[in-house]
């Protein structure tokens, strides 16, 4: 029986998959019916993978509204893996893809369905379900997680329309960001970990006026006019999303200057659910109690107004979570390992790495308050995660192949 075509990708974790049309497998494993997809339509083209059971890439879903701090995130989280992630080489020079060792990060507004034109003339904002394809988003996630390469739509963010498609290869982890990683049922039942960041309206409208009035000459009408359109579409479809994250990076106004909305001091907490596979919470001195802590003296240089540090069990919505809070900001960032000696379950490899991150990217936003710190904390999270999802998987395939 002959093969008509045969289709090689590299899986995640040092397997292949061969993709054949039709004919036997070329490996000994369970074969599986694929269905490929190109401009966000089924070819009609079917054949077979052979995967192993292990050879499965990791997903995590980012969720925030636009200008949340997103893009800043993403390289704090690539970069606790190793290596910058950088676009796609030789590809659509506007692409919205980011690929480094082990992680691809692909932006869920390639899955528009709708480009901008066609939002204006249906009145619908990019937040709407409906400007936004979330059968092929599913189809694409799953069989990325599986192993399977897809050709997925770019979203052409300087022109508004929608591009023709590239190749995305299981990677070992899959970062799925954007606004609505969790708002499909089916796509959130994918995640392997979730993340929602939580911008309250005050600072999101100050950080908006720094990035669209400064980097993009828009006027100060302009940002308050958009941000007031998008808002109930926000309110009914993205903000909602954050009941299922497994943690949330909420950034308030301090609480340590009165009156103090959306400046430069921030109020930041650190949302994390309890009995999630894979993940332990990280605590201040004791874990389950209920701490304040203010650390400025001989050990920390604090200007004004200092810094407060909080912990302690708390409900979100109905469940039982930790919360670890910092309102304020540091002078100096070296001193940092001070704190980060008094915090256990940070899952980093060596004393003073997440002090290490936080230097080794001084310059990215938030990285003197609580939004950098805790997006750095989380970043190492997820590689434990990751390594425990592995281990486990190896465990059992030994397991399996002695039986």
């Amino acid at each position: 029986m002959a093969v008509s075509t045969v289709y090689t990708i590299q899986s995640s974790l040092h397997y292949s998959c061969s993709i054949s049309t039709p004919g036997k497998t070329q490996l000994g494993f369970q074969q599986k019916q694929v269905v490929l997809y190109s401009s966000g339509k089924k070819t009609g083209r079917r054949g077979s993978i052979t995967c192993g059971a292990e050879d499965k890439t990791i997903v995590i879903g980012l969720a925030a509204d636009s200008g949340c701090g997103k893009s800043t995130f993403m390289r704090r989280l690539t970069s606790v893996f190793g290596g910058a992630a950088e676009p796609p080489k030789g590809g659509n020079p506007d692409s919205n893809t980011l690929i480094s060792d082990t992680t691809t990060v692909i932006c869920l507004d390639d899955y528009h369905s709708l480009d901008r034109t066609g939002r204006k003339e249906k009145g619908v904002t990019a937040l709407d379900p409906r400007a936004n394809d979330f059968d092929l988003m599913y189809e694409q996630v799953k069989a990325i997680k599986e192993g399977i390469a897809v050709d997925k739509p770019i979203y052409n963010h300087v022109t508004g329309l929608l591009d023709p498609p590239e190749v995305i290869k299981p990677p070992k982890i899959l970062v799925i960001e954007g606004l609505h990683p969790m708002y499909d049922s089916r796509v959130r039942d994918l995640l392997d970990f979730s993340i929602y960041l939580d911008i309250s309206n005050d600072v999101k409208f100050a950080w908006k006026i720094q990035r669209d009035m400064a980097e993009r000459g828009h006027s100060l009408e302009s940002i308050k006019a958009s941000i007031e359109a998008r808002k109930p579409d926000f309110d009914a479809y993205i903000d909602p999303q954050k009941q299922y994250a497994d943690a949330v990076i909420e950034v308030l106004p301090t609480n340590l200057i009165p009156d103090d909305n959306g400046g430069k001091i921030l109020r930041v907490r650190l949302i994390m659910k309890e009995g999630v596979k894979n993940f332990s919470p990280v605590y201040l001195f004791d874990e389950g109690s209920t701490i304040s802590w203010i650390p400025c003296g001989r050990k920390l240089t604090c200007s004004y107004p200092g810094i407060n540090f909080s912990y302690g069990p708390d409900s979100y919505y109905g469940q039982e979570v930790s919360v670890l809070e910092m309102d304020g900001q540091f002078d100096r960032l070296d001193e940092l390992i001070y704190v980060e000696s008094h915090l256990s379950n940070l899952s980093s490899k060596f004393y003073g790495e997440v002090t290490q991150q936080m230097l080794k990217h001084a310059d990215f936003p938030g990285s003197n308050n609580g939004t950098g710190f805790f997006q750095t904390i989380v970043g190492l999270k997820i590689r434990d995660l990751y390594e425990q999802i592995v281990a486990t998987r190896a465990s059992a395939s030994l397991v399996q192949a002695k039986a």
